[in-house]
């Protein structure tokens, strides 16, 4: 069972940029893909990003499509969500998840099969 541990949330003013992390425990990480999602207060949990096994291919949510980057590095089994221009729409508990596949292309808004206990981002206006 994969063990995920996100990162790097904070309180940030609009405007400005955060980077998340997401450190997972299983030395198979390469065989996962990964996403990012996140729930605001109030609000039900919504898709942020996806990355494929290598890396090669991500998907975003409109929302965040231009101002989010997700990234991976197999080698230290983590995954990075590089978020600029921040607004106060993004504030919400960010969660990192992964789902095993084969493909090594796939990247999909879920189901995913493991999650992380979250990270409380907060912009303010």
């Amino acid at each position: 069972q994969v063990q995920l541990v996100e990162s790097g949330g904070g309180l940030v003013q609009a405007g400005g940029s955060l980077r998340l992390s997401c450190a997972a425990s299983d030395r198979t990480f390469s065989n996962y893909a990964m996403g990012w999602f996140r729930r605001a207060p109030g609000k039900e949990r919504e898709f942020v990003a996806a990355i494929s096994r290598r890396g090669g291919n991500t998907l975003y949510a409109d929302s965040v499509k231009g101002r989010f980057t997700i990234s991976r590095d197999n080698a230290k089994n983590t995954i990075y969500l590089q978020m600029n221009s921040l607004k106060p729409d993004d504030t919400a508990v960010y969660y990192c998840a992964a789902r095993w596949t084969t493909s090594v292309v796939s990247v999909v808004a879920g189901p995913y099969d493991y999650w992380g206990q979250g990270t409380q981002v907060t912009v303010s206006s």
